[in-house]
């Protein structure tokens, strides 16, 4: 009989790779005075987006859980901003910059999705 294995989604594993790629999309980003600081908030939001889901999945409460999924969905739409600025900022890295603004907005889209469940559940 065929074994049909269900894959299992890890979001903190795909949240931690999220920040990871955008470490190393941020070492390819030409530095000057005007990407300095995009680069700044760009790394600051986009990898507190596993580090906030990995407290949520740790909680102490659903009122805990949906408040740091909260700052989850937060920081992905804010990443986003911060990935449209640097797209102008640095046009020669849009292409790659395409990539992780979908999966930004992926991640806040499920984020979204998150939130509402769990306050379906009260």
């Amino acid at each position: 009989m065929l074994e049909v294995k269900k894959k299992v989604y890890d979001l903190e594993e795909r949240t931690a790779k999220f920040s990871e790629n955008i470490i190393q999309l941020i070492k390819k980003i030409p530095k000057n005075d005007i990407t300095k600081p995009i680069i700044n908030q760009l790394i600051r939001s986009g990898t507190s987006i596993g580090a906030n889901y990995c407290e949520a999945d740790c909680a102490e409460s659903r009122k805990d859980f949906e408040h740091k999924i909260g700052i989850c969905k937060k920081e992905a739409k804010e990443t986003r901003y911060w990935i449209r600025v640097m797209a102008e900022a640095s046009p020669e890295m849009k292409e790659a910059l395409k990539v992780l603004w979908k999966e930004t907005n992926e991640l806040h889209l499920i984020f979204i999705a998150i939130v509402k469940k769990s306050r379906s559940k009260n």
